[in-house]
């Protein structure tokens, strides 16, 4: 995954201390070098302002310029002190990508001595000045840098920005078409372009079934390999033979192949009843890519492609995603439900303490314990709804295929809100909790945030 470029751009108050203001900036920037730079790409102003903080007017369309050369997907705005308003609305307004303005707590009230620094005061005007120019802005409350508070809001808002990043020109290939009975998974192609960029690339079976066929016959060391490491880490193989196997192998190299010919991150593939007539099934090929950073949805669901896009940006690596049927409700635990689907789960989130095969092209997994996030991207009329909830695993009935037990804390109050739509039982999950980076991401896309318990619509 490519990391986020993010424009740090501190703020002082012309007329207030410069030794001061250095001096929060110093320790704030200690702090934010060490969130996720795995993931993150800072980009500074200290080759443009005096001591890389911004004060001026005449800075504004420097600081602007370096951050457009750098390419830059944020905006962060730490404030030093009071600050000033102008400065950090004209930046923002200049650049339109997602804001986030903080400033450390001041430790102390004013003095007869000298003036203090009053950050927050000077946040509360500032944002009434961002909003007039129009910028969409995140915030987190005034707080120490060294604070969970700032950290974990600071760790959301990489998060949130990683999704609108990834919503940003992205490119879904769609490899056959969807079944004839699923009219559920009918997406408007033309609407998702127009209102978000987003294309969505058909390549043709055929060009899976050739590309399969030469990865097949060419036996590449690479090939070679993935076969005998793809085979050695699984407990079983049932019904298939090695050539099958071999095939599988082939198939999903051949599928990776295509995919990323096309700049695509995401896919939604036509995985029955066409890829029978290809000498097998894609299901494992599925979570194989997904491992790898490209996630698959079953079915042709282009909808569930582009959630699984923006849940793997909100993870920023940190779980791959899994395309679940919600199923039926746990026969004893009123609040689990079961998450399942053929066989597809990436193999990277199974219960290791327990075992892992294939069965006739198809995973054979439940995956592990943990923290999960549930989403679905989707739409009617024209409106567009980002939904998204976290619960925890539970134990359950062992069944077939992949699956996990899926509890939250009111399971009725989410059926109603998956019914009553527009959603489909199709959703994406992934381990951690990333609802409320989702949440803040919805603001910045302009789609309607959605979860259990909002503006409940109840059954009977």
């Amino acid at each position: 995954m490519e990391k986020l470029v993010l424009g740090v751009a501190p703020i002082k108050r012309s007329f207030l201390s410069m030794e001061a203001a250095k001096e929060q900036k110093d320790i704030f920037m200690e702090v934010v070098r060490g969130i996720r730079p795995d993931a993150v790409e800072l980009v500074t102003i200290d080759d443009v302002c005096e001591n890389g903080i911004a004060y001026e007017y005449e800075t504004i369309q420097k600081v602007v310029d370096k951050f457009k050369d750098a390419r830059v997907d944020a905006l962060f705005l730490p404030f030093c002190d009071f600050g000033e308003e102008s400065v950090a609305a004209g930046i923002a307004a200049k650049l339109k990508v997602p804001t986030l303005v903080w400033g450390p707590r001041d430790t102390a009230p004013n003095t007869d001595a000298c003036r203090g620094r009053d950050t927050q005061c000077g946040i509360i005007a500032a944002t009434k000045v961002l909003s007039r120019f129009g910028v969409t802005f995140s915030y987190i409350v005034n707080s120490p840098a060294k604070s969970a508070k700032f950290q974990e809001g600071f760790e959301t808002f990489l998060r949130a920005s990683m999704v609108v990043k990834a919503m940003k020109g992205m490119r879904i290939a769609q490899i056959g078409n969807r079944p004839e009975p699923f009219m559920s998974v009918i997406s408007n192609e033309g609407e998702l372009l127009e209102k978000f960029g987003v294309q969505v690339v058909p390549i043709a079976i055929s060009t899976i079934v050739g590309y399969t066929k030469e990865i097949a016959e060419a036996k590449s060391e690479e090939y070679l390999a993935y076969i005998k490491e793809f085979s050695g880490r699984l407990d079983y193989i049932n019904n298939m033979s090695e050539e099958q196997v071999a095939w599988t192998c082939a198939l999903t190299m051949a599928m990776e192949k295509a995919i990323r010919e096309k700049d695509c991150v995401a896919a939604a593939v036509e995985c029955w009843p066409r890829f029978e007539d290809l000498k097998g099934l894609p299901c494992i090929g599925i979570g194989e890519l997904t491992d790898k950073g490209l996630p698959i949805s079953c079915e042709g669901d282009i909808s569930g492609a582009v959630t699984l896009a923006l849940l793997n940006a909100a993870t920023m690596g940190d779980s791959a995603q899994f395309f679940a049927d919600l199923t039926i409700r746990h026969p004893e635990n009123d609040n689990a439900e079961l998450l399942w689907h053929c066989g597809p789960f990436p193999y990277s989130l199974r219960d290791t303490e327990k075992k892992a095969g294939i069965d006739l092209f198809n995973g054979r997994w439940e995956l592990k314990k943990g923290d999960i996030t549930i989403c679905r991207f989707d739409s009617i009329g024209g409106e567009y709804v980002l939904f998204a909830g976290e619960g925890k695993t539970t134990d359950g009935p062992k069944t077939t295929g992949t699956y996990v037990w899926f509890e939250t804390e009111n399971w009725e109050e989410w059926e109603e809100k998956l019914v009553f739509g527009p959603y489909i039982h199709h959703v994406a999950g992934a381990y951690g909790t990333y609802a409320r980076a989702l949440e803040e991401a919805a603001r910045y896309l302009n789609v309607t945030y959605d979860t259990p318990g909002k503006n409940q619509i109840k059954g009977l």
